[in-house]
């Protein structure tokens, strides 16, 4: 899965005060990378342009992923050796 997050400001639709900020994201189905690319273009183009959008980005999560998400210890029976050139 996709998700495209960002910010937009100027919306008095969101908190009846105009000039405030809010965090806007839209979700992608996994086989949708072109798409989530396309729209993050779209958005920093608007960025540039002055168009009350900042802080574009793109983050991805892999739901076949074999492990957790994150850092963590490795198993017990790991064996890390360094290997030396």
């Amino acid at each position: 899965m996709f998700v495209v997050y960002w910010l937009e400001s100027g919306l008095e639709r969101v908190s009846g005060d105009a000039g405030q900020e809010c965090a806007r994201f839209r979700r992608f189905d996994s086989d949708a990378l072109a798409e989530a690319l396309k729209f993050t273009e779209v958005l920093r183009n608007a960025q540039l342009q002055g168009g009350g959008v900042s802080f574009v980005t793109l983050c991805s999560e892999n739901p076949q992923s074999v492990g957790r998400s994150g850092a963590a210890d490795p198993p017990a029976d790991y064996a890390w050796k360094k290997r030396r050139s």
